[in-house]
């Protein structure tokens, strides 16, 4: 049996199998693409990769305030300034009143009454540390707000439940401040804006 002449340049070399000139186990790359390249389709380009949704849906997290956190931090801090103006007043009152008055019981009235005004001023710092943090916390800031806000409308039923005329008022007051603060602090769009990524410094 002949398997041709090995001198002809035109016929196949002996132990190799047809394969229209491609040396055997080597892959014929797909219509001019650099072999192990992946072809597009059709013509269309590729399209680019997915980003990951922050939070609340927008591709890097809300990046402007709710407009009902707005209003709750401006009220926090007007309540705030109210309410180191009557802590200063009443403090003055009580010193001058404990002054005038030497005895026992009026020393512990003027020292319940310091004792009141200091949860006044502290309960205005907080209120102002809360809502200067309103732009930059977190989760953290959010909670605490929760709890500020209950403990005003706690005041404000504790105004209700004293039975005297003018608390009437001033619960009425304090429950609405509470109820706006907390409804800010309680929906979808505070829980998207407190937990939206941040840059790190």
């Amino acid at each position: 049996m002949s398997f041709g002449d090995p001198n002809n340049p035109y016929g196949q070399p002996q132990g190799q199998q047809p394969g229209y000139g491609q040396p055997q186990g080597q892959q014929q790359p797909g219509y001019g693409y650099p072999q192990g390249q992946q072809q597009p389709g059709y013509g269309y380009p590729q399209a680019p990769p997915v980003q990951p949704y922050g939070a609340g849906g927008y591709p890097q997290g809300p990046t402007k305030m709710p407009g009902l956190m707005t209003a709750a931090r401006v009220i926090m801090f007007i309540v705030a300034g109210l309410q180191i103006i009557i802590g200063i007043i009443a403090g003055i009152g009580i010193a001058a009143a404990s002054e005038a008055v030497d005895s026992d019981a009026a020393t512990g009235l003027a020292g319940l009454g310091f004792a009141i005004v200091f949860i006044l001023l502290l309960l205005a710092g907080l209120a102002i540390f809360l809502a200067v943090k309103f732009a930059t916390g977190g989760t953290a800031i959010r909670v605490l707000t929760i709890i500020y806000a209950s403990l005003v409308i706690l005041g404000g039923l504790g105004n209700f439940a004293s039975g005297e005329p003018t608390g009437v008022p001033g619960g009425i007051i304090s429950l609405a401040i509470g109820g706006i603060i907390l409804a800010s602090m309680v929906n979808s769009q505070a829980s998207a804006w407190f937990n939206r990524p941040r840059q790190q410094y």
